[in-house]
């Protein structure tokens, strides 16, 4: 059943999705050859923790760790470790945060040193593909709408859709209704209705959309070690529109970035 928030609820979702997006800026600046992804998920705990928020990911279903970080072929749900990031790496960051009663979620896949031209190229894809599929998040449409839109997206250019992981409802919970697939048929699946909140995340593999999972049982791969991407927002359903209520704009700040992306999705100015 899907839940809708009030708007009230949403500003309060807003206040922990931003805690995640100000997070991923922080370790943003520390995403360089060299450093460890359990140096970086300590940065990420003592950040949230610091700052009113209880990381969303540690203990949920026994996950040992605050952030997912998962490069080149990983997928998703990565465990952070002690071996030094590498020029050339990709890696998805994903991260959840709990505050005031209600979860925020998103990912983000970073560049390190030098990345191969057609990497950069999957991760351009992949996140475009998180716009197009949140352009189709409005009233009147069905969850497979967004799917689809990501879908022929992806793989008009080649890439291989995940079918096994997909986005999901957000609030009280990490995961509610209603299931977000990053493909689909269009007309098919839930009405959206207003006030609903959901988190929207394209996984994109260069290769094959086929998928392994790791004897840790958590870790997922590309079965054929091609290289994956992944990004998410979280998304609210106000006005009858899309409403992004998470932002890259922090990670944008510390690289350097300058994007204007999400601004038809925003009725006010962020400010950071």
């Amino acid at each position: 059943m899907i839940i809708p928030k009030t708007r009230e609820q949403i500003e309060l979702m807003r206040e922990s999705a931003l805690l995640v997006s100000k997070t991923l800026g922080i370790i943003a600046k520390e995403m360089v050859p060299g450093v460890t992804t359990l140096h970086i998920d300590k940065l990420a705990e003592e950040f949230i923790r610091d700052h009113g928020g209880i990381p969303g990911f540690k203990g949920l279903y026994d996950f040992p760790n605050t952030l997912c970080v998962s490069p080149n072929a990983q997928v998703v749900h990565g465990i952070p470790n002690n071996i030094p990031l590498e020029s050339g790496d990709v890696i998805s960051v994903d991260c959840g945060v709990l505050k005031n009663n209600y979860y925020g979620d998103h990912a983000y896949s970073f560049e390190i040193g030098e990345v191969a031209p057609e990497t950069k190229k999957l991760l351009q894809i992949t996140k475009e593909s998180l716009y197009i599929g949140i352009r189709e998040f409005k009233i009147g449409n069905r969850v497979e709408d967004v799917g689809s839109a990501i879908q022929k997206y992806c793989e008009s250019n080649g890439y291989g859709v995940v079918r096994e992981l997909v986005g999901h409802g957000l609030g009280t919970k990490m995961h509610e209704d209603p299931e977000m697939p990053n493909y689909g048929k269009r007309g098919r699946g839930k009405l959206f209705i207003e006030g609903m909140v959901v988190a929207i995340e394209p996984m994109i593999n260069m290769g094959t959309k086929n998928i392994k999972q790791l004897k840790d049982g958590w870790t997922i791969l590309t079965a054929d070690g091609k290289p994956s991407a992944h990004f998410e927002h979280d998304v609210a359903l106000i006005d009858g529109k899309p409403e992004i209520l998470s932002t890259f704009a922090y990670i944008y700040k510390a690289l350097g970035i300058v994007s204007n992306e999400e601004d038809e999705f925003r009725k006010l100015p962020l400010i950071l």
